[in-house]
C-alpha cells in the first residue's frame, strides 16, 4: 500500500490564534480510502476503551488499539494502555505523514467509531508523556464526521468536517489553548477509523 500526501494542497491554519490546525482534505492513494478502512477494520486487534469519570471506570463502545516503536504504556483519562508493535499496514501511512510534516512519530493511538452514536467529549491531548513540541497527525478513514474545537479562555468555537481519507495536523501550542471533541450524530450510520500519530517522550 502506497500513500502520498505531497501532491495535495492543504487548507492553511484554521485557527484564528493560539496554535496551528492544518487540514489536508484528501490523500493520494493507490487504494481508495474505503478499502483502507476495511483493511484496518479487519487487521487491527481492536478492544473496548475504558475511561475514568468521577471516580468510576466506564467501558466505551468505541474501540481502540495502541502501537509504538517499543513496548510502552500510555495513560489518559486515568487509564493505562499498553502498546504493541506496528503492523505492516500502518507503516506506509506513518512514513508518508513523517515525510509531509518533517516530524517523526513513535506511537499511534487508533480509534474505531462504529457509527455516529459514538463520539468523544471535550478534551486536550496534553498528557505529560507526550512531547509538547511535537504535532499530532490525525488520519480519518470511513464515515465523514464533524470535529469541534473550543478555546479554553475565550470559549470561541470552531467546527470542521473530516472527510474520508483526510489528514488533520495539530501543531503546538494548540493543546495548551484549545479543547477538541468528536460530536455524536444520529445521521451517521457507518463506521470511522481515526489514526492519531503521536510522539512519546519515553521512547
Amino acid at each position: 500500500m502506497k500513500i502520498s500526501f505531497e501532491e495535495f494542497e492543504s487548507i492553511k491554519n484554521i485557527l484564528p490564534y493560539d496554535g496551528e490546525l492544518i487540514y489536508y482534505p484528501r490523500i493520494s492513494l493507490q487504494q481508495n480510502p474505503g478499502n483502507i478502512y476495511e483493511l484496518l477494520l479487519n487487521r487491527i486487534d481492536w478492544y473496548k476503551d475504558s475511561v475514568s469519570l468521577f471516580g468510576k471506570t466506564i467501558i466505551t463502545k468505541r474501540k481502540i488499539a495502541l502501537f509504538a516503536d517499543k513496548p510502552t504504556s500510555y495513560t489518559y483519562s486515568n487509564q493505562e494502555k499498553n502498546a504493541i508493535p506496528w503492523i505492516e499496514e500502518l507503516i506506509p501511512i506513518k512514513k508518508s505523514i513523517e515525510t509531509l510534516t518533517g516530524e517523526s512519530y513513535n506511537c499511534c493511538l487508533c480509534n474505531l467509531y462504529h457509527d455516529g452514536s459514538e463520539g468523544m467529549g471535550w478534551h486536550a491531548d496534553n498528557e505529560k508523556v507526550l512531547d509538547e513540541k511535537s504535532s499530532i497527525a490525525s488520519v480519518s478513514f470511513g464515515a465523514e464526521r464533524f470535529f469541534s474545537l473550543k478555546h479554553k479562555e475565550t470559549r470561541e468555537k470552531l467546527k470542521i468536517s473530516l472527510e474520508n481519507g483526510s489528514l488533520l495536523l495539530m501543531r503546538p501550542p494548540i493543546q495548551d489553548y484549545w479543547l477538541h471533541s468528536l460530536p455524536k450524530s444520529k445521521k451517521v450510520q457507518s463506521g470511522r477509523i481515526n489514526l492519531t500519530f503521536r510522539t512519546l517522550k519515553n521512547l
